[in-house]
């Protein structure tokens, strides 16, 4: 980091703040001694807050670009698969052949949980959301596997990633499996990380499950699409959470916990949902003018996005798999029909092309998941199994630096001090 100041007068005084530049992206003034002038800074939501330094993820969303570790997301996307891409995030560089090859054998051997843990999930309504389930296994974890919870040791930090990134699909599956009543399916660790989940979602014990390569190919590119997105509200809250020395898989249940809102993890159930709303392609039309208009409270889900301010870079690969899968499986289904007429109408409307309202990746991913046959109520779930790389990549490199515990301060506009009256004279 290079070093510039910046003065700020707080009264009769003058502070000399420092101003650090990375390596690319926006400059950031430390404003931490002014702490010790009396003055806190107030931001809500941390918009303009650099809460830490990084060299894991970078966002431009202006220009729309997305690197993981410098790579472009779509170069990732187009070229890598989804555990070279942990690989990536874990380690900062890719992997040699041999590295990759050692670090998919690790994977395989760490994807299978243990089975008292199996019998975790009975303790759960049959009728559950997945994601309820999911906060609660995934925090458990720590007492099934309390071997690797040193967190001031690399080699234990190094294990718990392994089984988390290993652990999660099959957490997962056994999710969809308990809410259908059916038996939960083993890992098949000949298998891709993407074959292996899916046929943990749809196969049964009876009968061998034959996984469609491009269902596998368009499941993996998902996994990458949303395996970090840098200082989200998730991958802030892991961090938070880590910094006060919480173990890892507490930690990533706390990330699971934050991306469960709908603000966060759940927007591309909130586009099937939305479509369920419009119902028909000939209701299309009117939908889109209530979204034009400003008083009416009606908003289409999975147009832009908070962040990029240009196309999101990870649509144009979603989409390309969007029409691959849709192509493949020949399905004739209302919705899915309903979703390529609106994209049509927003990637041509001059209204939705000025305000850069282009279909980002939740308007694409979801229709993926529902044309594979995954229900809206698993989206999130899967968000979370793809994100645990980065929750983890981020997790680990604040405890193997220096770091401090979180603590934001506040503007207190509460009652000033004032003395207890009794009961009898209130």
């Amino acid at each position: 980091m290079t070093e510039k100041s910046a003065q700020l007068k707080l009264g009769d005084n003058t502070l000399d703040l420092p101003i650090y530049s990375g390596t690319i992206g926006p400059d950031v003034v430390d404003v931490s001694q002014l702490t010790g002038a009396g003055v806190f800074t107030y931001d809500p939501g941390f918009v303009s807050t650099a809460a830490c330094e990084s060299k894991i993820t970078y966002i431009d969303g202006g220009k729309g670009i997305l690197l993981h570790r410098g790579y472009p997301i779509d170069q990732l996307a187009d070229h890598s698969d989804y555990l070279e891409v942990c690989y990536l995030l874990l380690y900062g560089e890719l992997p040699t052949a041999a590295q990759k090859e050692q670090f998919v054998s690790t994977i395989n051997n760490h994807t299978m949980v243990h089975e008292q843990l199996r019998g975790f999930y009975q303790g759960f309504r049959r009728d559950a959301h997945p994601m309820a389930i999911m906060c609660g296994v995934v925090g458990a974890l720590s007492a099934f596997y309390h071997d690797s919870l040193e967190i001031s040791d690399e080699q234990h930090r190094e294990i718990a990633a392994f089984r988390l990134i290993a652990k999660m699909p099959t957490l997962a599956a056994m999710c969809y499996k308990y809410s259908l009543g059916q038996p939960f399916m083993y890992p098949k660790n000949d298998l891709s990380y993407s074959e292996n989940f899916l046929r943990m979602m749809f196969g049964v014990p009876c009968e061998d499950y034959e996984v469609n390569p491009i269902l596998a190919k368009a499941m993996d590119k998902i996994f990458i699409l949303h395996a970090d997105h840098e200082q989200n509200a998730s991958t802030s809250t892991v961090r938070l959470a880590g910094s006060s020395g919480a173990n890892p898989f507490a930690c990533i249940a706390a990330g699971i916990a934050a991306l469960w809102g709908p603000a966060h993890g759940g927007a591309n159930e909130a586009v099937l949902n939305m479509l369920t709303q419009i119902g028909d392609v000939s209701n299309v039309e009117k939908f889109v003018a209530k979204a034009k208009d400003k008083n009416d409270p009606f908003r289409l889900m999975g147009f832009g996005h908070r962040v990029y301010k240009n196309y999101d870079p990870r649509a144009k690969v979603m989409r390309e798999t969007c029409h691959e899968v849709l192509g493949e499986l020949g399905i004739k289904d209302p919705l899915l029909e309903l979703a390529m007429k609106l994209e049509e109408i927003a990637r041509s409307d001059q209204y939705f092309i000025d305000k850069n309202l282009y279909p980002n990746v939740d308007f694409y991913s979801g229709i993926i998941l529902k044309a594979i046959g995954i229900p809206t109520s698993m989206f999130t779930v899967i968000f979370a199994l793809a994100r645990t790389v980065g929750w983890v990549a981020h997790w680990h490199e604040m405890i193997s630096g220096s770091y401090r515990i979180g603590r934001p301060r506040q503007l207190y506009t509460g009652s000033p001090q004032r003395d207890f009256v009794p009961l009898d004279k209130r």
